[in-house]
């Protein structure tokens, strides 16, 4: 039969994934050959400038005349860039199914192809094909879907005056950064909506007290009426393609 090389994607918490979900190019099989299972050792890879981040994907095929093999595995990225497996490990549990374990290398800090940009931030696959002994085959192309994306850090939060006389206003500032794969630095993450969050001393919940906008620098500055002692901070809910943050606190007596 002829094998397809498909590309596919990669990027949490160890999950298996549906083959239900919806594709933008569906899978293609004839017979009864099929992944029974596919588990990835992350369902989103946060990545910043330098340090490369490991995913690992476990795949598993069954056919009734048995698996011949599972080929072409791989991640494939929104910009179409493919990454190899840096090691795999292939065992059959049983006369009918073959279990392959991939492990792939995301690195934004390299110099070559596989050099992670910015526009390869965002939903990633999985590829691969599996082949059985009597010529059926399962070609496994968009449902399985993980996120890759650019790590964002908030500055510890600076809430001022301190001490704050109870009624009066408090200036709290920040700043949100996100990795830059393009130039492997971390610049300000302009036009993002980050909520300021307030928790009362004795308490161990936070509560949103309002939502501000960064600068074209990625600075947050607002002010807000202290009326109790406690602890102040700044929460990034993440994007599509960037990481949620959430800075250190400034504790702030009120008197």
């Amino acid at each position: 039969m002829r094998i397809r090389t498909a590309a596919a994607a990669t990027v949490g918490t160890f999950a298996l994934l549906s083959f239900l979900t919806p594709a933008a190019h569906a899978d293609t099989k004839k017979g009864d050959t099929t992944f029974t299972s596919l588990s990835f050792s992350r369902t989103t890879v946060n990545v910043g400038v330098s340090a490369t981040q490991k995913l690992t994907v476990t795949a598993t095929a069954k056919d009734g005349s048995g698996i011949k093999e599972i080929y072409g595995a791989k991640l494939l990225s929104p910009d179409s860039r493919i990454i190899h497996t840096g090691s795999s490990t292939c065992t059959r549990p049983s006369s009918t199914t073959r279990k392959c374990v991939y492990t792939y290398n995301l690195d934004p800090d390299r110099t070559d192809y596989y050099d992670l940009k910015n526009s390869s931030a965002g939903t990633w696959h999985f590829t691969a094909e599996a082949s059985s002994m009597d010529g059926d085959f399962y070609d496994l192309q968009n449902s399985a879907p993980f996120k890759v994306k650019r790590y964002a850090r908030l500055a510890s939060t600076q809430a001022s005056p301190e001490p704050v006389v109870k009624g009066h206003t408090l200036t709290v500032t920040g700043t949100l950064t996100r990795a830059n794969w393009d130039t492997n630095a971390y610049a300000g993450y302009s036009g993002q909506s980050v909520a300021l969050q307030f928790k009362k001393s004795g308490s161990s919940t936070y509560t949103t007290v309002k939502t501000v906008s960064t600068d074209s620098s990625g600075k947050l500055r607002t002010t807000v009426t202290a009326n109790a002692t406690g602890t102040w901070r700044w929460k990034f809910a993440g994007t599509g393609t960037t990481s949620g943050a959430t800075a250190y606190g400034d504790s702030v007596t009120a008197r």
